[in-house]
C-alpha cells in the first residue's frame, strides 16, 4: 500500500513521560529585556517540524496550530524557514469537496476540516455521511495559504461561498459547523474575513451580519460576544475587525471629520483604553488580570479605530517583557511557561508597537499587511 508522503505539518505528537525537573514557572529565568528575535524564530521552528506532546489535545485544530506557526514565523520575517509549496498542499488536502452540486445546499459546509482526525472516511458503499467543514479552520487554511503566495482565485471558491450561507442564521449571525454549534461574534468574523480573502462577498449577507454585530455592543461601549452579554476583548475584536472587513466603518476613524458613526466610537475607545492595567498589560474584560493576548485584541481593535496613539507604549512593551520565554514564544501571564496561541499573539502585538525586525501587521485580518495585499 502507497504511503503519503511525511509532511513537517504533520507532526508527529510524542507519547514520552516529562523529564524529571522539567523548569516550574517559579523556577524560570528573568525575564530578557529586550525583544529576542531569534529565540522565538527557534521556537516557531521547533513547532514547524515537532510539536511537544502537550498539544495532543489541540489535535483537532491541527490547522489553526499551523496558522499560528508560519504566520509567526512570517512576522519575524523568517518565512524562508517554511517549504511554501509543500505546506500549501498540505493544507489544500484538508478540503471538503462535495459530491455534486447539489450537495453545496442541503447545509453542510464545504471549506476546511481542522485536522484528519474530521476527515472520516467513505463507508463500504463509498459514501461519506459527514464531509463538513469547519469556518474557523477555513479562516486559518486560507490566511496560511495567503501567507506561502498560494493564489487562493485558483481554489474551489465557489463550494465554500455557496455552502458558507449555510451556516448564517435567520439573526445574521454564524454557525462554525452545519449543525449542534453555538452562534456569536467569533464565526461572523471568520465568515467576513474568508470573504474578503476570496474577494466574494456571495458567502453571506453581510446586511444581517452587521445588525446582528450592532446588538452586541453593550452599554459601556465593548462588545459582547453575544447579544446582552458582557464586554469582551475578542469579542470586540471580532466585531470592529469584521465592520472594517465589510466596508461598514472606515480605517482611522478617529481623524475623519465626519462624527458619524454606525457605532458608538467614543463609548468604545473609552471602553478599550480603560483595558489597559496598572502594570502595563490588556485585560479582557473589567477587573480581570492582564494577558498578553489582549494586547493584540484590544491594540488591533485601537489601531483600527485610529486610538493606538493613546496607549502607553513604554508600560505595555515592560509588560510583555514579563511574559517572553527564555525558550522563546511568550506565555498568557508573566513568568509563565509559553505556548503557540500566546506567542503567536505576542508578536502581533510587538508589531503593533513597530518593533525592529518584524513585518507590519494587518491588524483587521490578524497577519501581516504583506500576507493581505498578497505580496509574498
Amino acid at each position: 500500500m502507497a504511503t503519503r508522503e511525511w509532511n513537517p505539518l504533520d507532526f508527529d505528537i510524542g507519547e514520552e513521560e516529562d523529564e524529571e525537573g522539567t523548569p516550574s514557572p517559579s523556577s524560570i529565568s528573568p525575564p530578557l529585556q529586550y525583544f529576542d528575535r531569534d529565540r522565538h524564530v527557534a521556537f516557531l521552528e521547533m513547532m514547524y517540524n515537532l510539536m511537544p506532546h502537550h498539544y495532543q489535545s489541540q489535535e483537532i485544530n491541527r490547522l489553526t496550530l499551523a496558522f499560528f506557526t508560519i504566520s509567526g514565523l512570517h512576522l519575524l520575517r523568517a518565512l524562508d524557514r517554511v517549504d511554501k509549496d509543500r505546506v500549501a498542499d498540505w493544507v489544500l488536502s484538508f478540503q471538503a469537496h462535495p459530491r455534486s452540486r447539489a450537495e453545496l445546499k442541503i447545509g453542510q459546509f464545504y471549506g476546511f476540516h481542522g485536522s484528519r482526525t474530521s476527515q472520516f472516511p467513505p463507508d463500504e458503499n463509498g459514501v461519506s455521511a459527514r464531509n463538513a467543514g469547519h469556518l474557523a479552520s477555513t479562516y486559518c487554511a486560507l490566511a496560511i495559504l495567503k501567507t506561502v503566495g498560494f493564489n487562493l482565485l485558483t481554489i474551489d471558491k465557489e463550494s465554500i461561498l455557496i455552502s458558507l450561507r449555510n451556516l448564517q442564521q435567520p439573526d445574521g449571525s454564524f454557525m462554525p459547523v452545519d449543525v449542534g454549534a453555538e452562534t456569536d461574534l467569533r464565526f461572523v468574523y471568520c465568515a467576513a474575513a474568508i470573504c474578503f480573502m476570496l474577494e466574494d462577498w456571495s458567502g453571506m449577507d453581510r446586511e444581517k451580519a452587521k445588525e446582528y454585530i450592532l446588538k452586541c455592543q453593550s452599554y459601556d461601549g465593548g462588545f459582547g460576544l453575544m447579544p446582552g452579554l458582557e464586554s469582551h476583548g475578542g469579542g470586540t475584536y471580532c466585531a470592529v475587525a469584521s465592520l472594517r472587513l465589510m466596508g461598514y466603518i472606515e480605517d482611522d476613524l478617529l481623524s475623519k471629520t465626519v462624527t458619524s458613526s454606525i457605532i458608538n466610537v467614543p463609548l468604545l475607545l473609552d471602553w478599550c483604553m480603560q483595558r489597559q492595567a496598572i502594570d502595563g498589560g490588556f485585560q479582557g474584560r473589567a477587573n480581570k488580570p492582564s494577558d498578553t493576548c489582549y494586547a493584540f485584541w484590544i491594540g488591533a481593535v485601537l489601531r483600527i479605530l485610529g486610538g493606538y496613539k493613546f496607549i502607553d507604549k513604554i508600560a505595555l512593551h515592560r509588560f510583555l517583557l514579563t511574559c517572553q520565554s527564555e525558550f522563546g514564544g511568550f506565555s498568557k501571564y508573566p513568568r509563565d511557561l509559553p505556548d503557540i496561541y500566546h506567542a503567536y499573539y505576542g508578536y502581533t502585538a510587538f508589531s503593533l508597537l513597530e518593533e525592529p525586525g518584524l513585518n507590519p501587521l494587518c491588524a483587521e485580518l490578524g497577519m501581516t499587511d504583506l500576507t493581505a495585499i498578497g505580496i509574498i
